[in-house]
């Protein structure tokens, strides 16, 4: 879960700094979360939570 919140903040930071710079207008960002939703409601949606968590772990499994 931790994992889960991490991203959706991180995903959100990084729209509103899209948006705030003109790079991202409303109707796109609208488009981008209606999207995630849909993802989140098909098949692929174990597949994708696989991925980001296995690179979630492999990132904090990295020493600088």
């Amino acid at each position: 879960m931790a994992v889960s919140i991490s991203v959706v903040v991180l995903l959100l930071l990084l729209t509103v700094i899209f948006m705030r710079n003109g790079g991202l207008k409303t109707g796109h960002a609208v488009v981008c979360v209606l999207l995630g939703f849909f993802l989140a409601g098909t098949s692929v949606a174990p597949t994708i939570h696989d991925g980001v968590a296995s690179t979630a772990e492999i990132v904090s499994s990295l020493r600088p």
